[in-house]
């Protein structure tokens, strides 16, 4: 036996075209009058979706929520009154998606307020500007061995390696661009 499933086209409209899809053996009685039913409230149960939504694209995706989940109780025998069936699985279904949403958006500000604040990067640009510029400045060679040193931080016999020189001319070089560097940058401490 086929399955049949409730079609609605054209949401919020004066006459909506509401139609099940037979199977084989066409649809049950009991599912030609909950179309019926259906097509008598779908006004009624519109209006209210888009009062508990306020956005005609979730007021549409609540109803046919609330009819797809009525149907098989529907088919069951254990709706005894249809309208106000169909009002509390609407009700209670806005109510899941609202507490959903509710629970993301707690979510989302326990992980926002967890991160860092972006603060003013001016400062550290600007130093960090100025600290390109001056190495810059450095020869060649010892501008390899703070390279090497500090950003690709080497260990100053891996230094010598990669330089082809001794690991006393590797120290002596950092020296040298070291105080090349205060003079130029002046301390930390900013004098």
């Amino acid at each position: 036996m086929e399955e049949t499933a409730l079609r609605i086209d054209k949401p919020f409209t004066d006459k909506p075209f509401i139609e099940i899809e037979q199977g084989a053996m066409g649809p049950p009685p009991a599912d030609a009058t909950f179309a019926e039913l259906v097509g008598d409230e779908l006004p009624r149960l519109q209006r209210m979706a888009l009062l508990l939504s306020s956005n005609r694209a979730d007021a549409d995706d609540l109803v046919a929520e609330t009819i797809a989940r009525t149907l098989p109780k529907w088919r069951s025998g254990v709706v005894a009154d249809p309208p106000a069936y169909l009002r509390r699985v609407m009700v209670n279904t806005a109510t899941r998606r609202w507490r959903r949403r509710r629970l993301a958006l707690r979510r989302d500000r326990v992980a926002v307020d967890w991160l860092q604040p972006a603060g003013d990067h001016t400062a550290a640009t600007v130093e960090r500007d100025r600290t390109v510029r001056a190495i810059a400045t450095l020869p060649p060679r010892r501008r390899a061995v703070v390279v090497l040193r500090f950003y690709e931080d080497l260990a100053e016999a891996q230094i010598a390696e990669v330089l082809g020189i001794s690991d006393g001319t590797v120290k002596s070089t950092l020296s040298r661009a070291l105080e090349q560097l205060r003079v130029e940058l002046g301390t930390l401490e900013g004098t």
